[in-house]
């Protein structure tokens, strides 16, 4: 059993339990990095004192040269890269991939070797692409944000892409979104190396919910739906990432390992009507939102909505508003 998904392993001679070296991208997300340290920080110590004790982490470099973060921060690196077996983790944190395309010859080496001893690597944010670049992440699945350009996604062919979950475990490789799910990805494994009380300890103090399983669904649906059920949230966010290409309830289905069946009786409990019905809304919303706020044809917004055609977007839009998509236009 690999150490992503063991329990607690046996502490060090110096007491601590958990390990962990940060690769922190040129341009990366400080919020996401911030989550996850603050996490191993509070869990890493009785009371706030903040001592490394039963936590330490380091951030690694090549040439120990700070690393600005997207915001402007600057992060200084505290060890050289060094022998990758001397931790548990290693955590990439990603950011803006267009400025940072890859991580360069040194750090990706290290990976490599991390991944050769068996080493699992974790990708945060855009970590992951990261990753992928580096020939680490094929056969793996991988967490990504639900926001995503699906141009940006065709970048990298090959990915096993999951962007309904908070956080993905696949043997030696975990992936987060970063923001609040870094958060919760940490205190996994503070969970499961340390101890769930120092876990619950960390996200307490940082005012935020309890731990939160991989399979919670990203928090991502603006719209005029809101439901506390997790299956039928985890649908709509699927529903919400494929409005141009609709997908069957059936086949829905198959991705959250549900039978269609129950998928109906849950959206009749929490929604009072039928998936069909909400998937129906949600790209009529969304063509409404076009119509009224880009200047995009009436047939290309049937395309990117979901319809076959102008006419067909016509009928089911004058249903739901009153108005055809050319007379909310006008109207303005």
């Amino acid at each position: 059993m690999d150490k992503a998904t063991s329990s607690a392993q046996i502490p060090r001679q110096d007491g601590t339990r958990l390990t962990v070296g940060f690769i922190l991208a040129n341009r990366f997300t400080l919020c996401a990095f911030a989550n996850f340290v603050d996490v191993l920080r509070l869990a890493a110590d009785d009371g706030d004192r903040s001592r490394p004790i039963l936590c330490n982490w380091a951030v690694l470099s090549d040439d120990m040269t700070p690393v600005s973060s997207s915001c402007g921060v600057r992060v200084s690196p505290s060890e050289a890269l060094g022998d990758p077996k001397r931790f548990d983790y290693i955590v990439v944190v990603g950011g803006v991939m267009d400025e940072t395309p890859d991580l360069g010859t040194a750090y990706t080496r290290f990976l490599k070797r991390a991944a050769a001893d068996n080493v699992p690597l974790v990708g945060v944010c855009t970590g992951a692409f990261l990753l992928h670049k580096a020939g680490l992440m094929e056969g793996y699945r991988c967490c990504v944000s639900w926001f995503h350009d699906p141009e940006f996604l065709e970048q990298f062919e090959g990915l096993d892409l999951v962007a309904d979950q908070i956080f993905v475990i696949d043997r030696g490789r975990l992936t987060c979104s970063g923001g609040a799910s870094s958060a919760h990805l940490a205190a996994y494994l503070v969970d499961r190396h340390v101890g769930r009380a120092q876990a619950q300890k960390s996200l307490r103090i940082m005012i935020i919910d309890g731990a939160q399983d991989a399979e919670m669904p990203q928090p991502a649906v603006p719209l005029e739906f809101k439901t506390k059920d997790p299956l039928v949230y985890r649908t709509l966010l699927i529903m919400q990432q494929n409005i141009d290409t609709p997908l069957t309830i059936k086949e829905i289905a198959r991705r959250t390992d549900e039978s269609k069946r129950r998928i109906e009786r849950h959206f009749r409990t929490a929604l009072e009507m039928s998936p069909q019905t909400a998937f129906l809304s949600i790209r009529l919303s969304f063509a409404h939102h076009l119509v009224t706020s880009s200047q995009k044809s009436i047939a290309q917004i049937a395309v990117e909505s979901g319809f076959c055609d102008a006419s067909h977007l016509s009928r089911f839009y004058k249903q739901r508003f009153g108005k055809t998509p050319h007379a909310s236009r006008l109207q303005g």
